[in-house]
């Protein structure tokens, strides 16, 4: 709506934390990481009180500093849409916490791997001790949430499955979920694009994309995307990377693809029941034409709830795809800060 920086109602604070999770990770990534903490109107008011909070995370190829520029300039930034939500009494307060997790492949998924870092442990004991030492937050899970879209909403909802004891409420935008439709489409595209261009090697595709700039071509978004999801959820215990089909042929590789299965939440809720059933809150939606098919993942991650007997659920399919849902955004956080409260 402007192209200048906004004036908050509330605060908000640009902090560094340095992770001993990501110490010496594989990739040599950073292990300072940049941290926007968001307190709302009033919250220097009375010292004694304390807030929820909740915890947003990034998209792939997402990072930090983006939470506070507009998708576009008649758009609102999410930390000003968050801002007016709050200044306005549209939601009970809470501190909004914006976590990164950006790898030099574009993402870290929000787990634990041997080819990209500790980003599960660093969110849950770096991330979060952090802030509850700094902050006057209500320092348990009934009070503590997970919010975020693509990537990001599929860390709120393993994280949520993995970490009862830490977070008590998820609010997912078109997360990750039923790999089926929303990964497996995009391997035949992959394995073309490197069969023609890259004589079937992901080695001879990176050092290509170090000529030029990164994501310039047709086709370099999935093929990174198909290495890091890799590293993310079938590198073997030394980082080499496996990724879930046949360069030389496009096979799948069952053994590999089963890996990745295990990460779809879809397929996760049966065997995190007890940490399901124990959220307070719970936000699903997804756009009805998204463009990765997520929307479908949704339906059938509220299914699965449905099966475990979870059925206090906000589950809605809207028009749009996957792009410039940012608005969906304070719809779940007053949800999410509503129920936490």
């Amino acid at each position: 709506m402007r192209p200048w920086s906004p004036e908050y109602k509330g605060r908000l604070e640009e902090l560094e934390i340095t992770s001993q999770a990501l110490e010496a990770n594989p990739l040599g990534d950073s292990p300072r990481r940049p941290l926007l903490v968001y307190l709302p109107p009033g919250y220097g008011d009375d010292p004694a009180r304390r807030y929820p909070s909740v915890y947003v995370l990034q998209g792939f190829f997402g990072a930090v500093p983006a939470w506070q520029k507009p998708s576009n300039n008649l758009r609102p930034s999410y930390i000003e849409m968050a801002d007016e939500l709050f200044a306005s009494g549209g939601a009970p307060p809470c501190v909004v916490v914006f976590v990164d997790a950006w790898t030099s492949l574009g993402g870290s998924q929000f787990v634990d791997s041997p080819a990209t870092g500790r980003y599960h442990t660093y969110l849950c004991e770096d991330v979060v001790p952090f802030v509850d030492a700094r902050y006057r937050t209500l320092a348990d899970a009934a009070h503590r949430g997970l919010q975020g879209k693509s990537s990001g909403g599929f860390g709120a909802m393993i994280t949520a499955m993995l970490r009862p004891d830490l977070f008590g409420g998820l609010a997912t935008h078109a997360g990750d979920a039923y790999y089926e439709y929303c990964y497996l489409p995009m391997f035949p595209e992959v394995y073309r694009t490197l069969r023609d261009h890259y004589d079937s090697s992901f080695e001879a595709f990176f050092a290509d994309m170090a000529t030029r700039p990164a994501l310039s071509r047709r086709g370099d978004g999935d093929v990174l995307m198909t290495w890091a999801i890799s590293a993310c959820f079938s590198a073997e215990e030394d980082g080499t990377v496996k990724v879930p089909f046949e360069l030389g042929t496009g096979r799948l590789d069952d053994a590999v693809w089963a890996r990745w299965l295990e990460w779809d939440p879809v397929r996760m809720v049966p065997r995190h029941a007890s940490a399901l059933q124990s959220q307070r809150a719970i936000w699903v939606d997804a756009g009805r034409a998204d463009d990765y098919r997520l929307e479908i993942g949704a339906g059938a991650f509220v299914a699965e709830l449905a099966g475990i007997g979870v059925d206090d659920v906000v589950f809605e399919l809207f028009d749009g795809t996957h792009a410039a849902i940012e608005y969906r955004y304070p719809l779940s956080l007053a949800y999410l800060a509503e129920r936490l409260s």
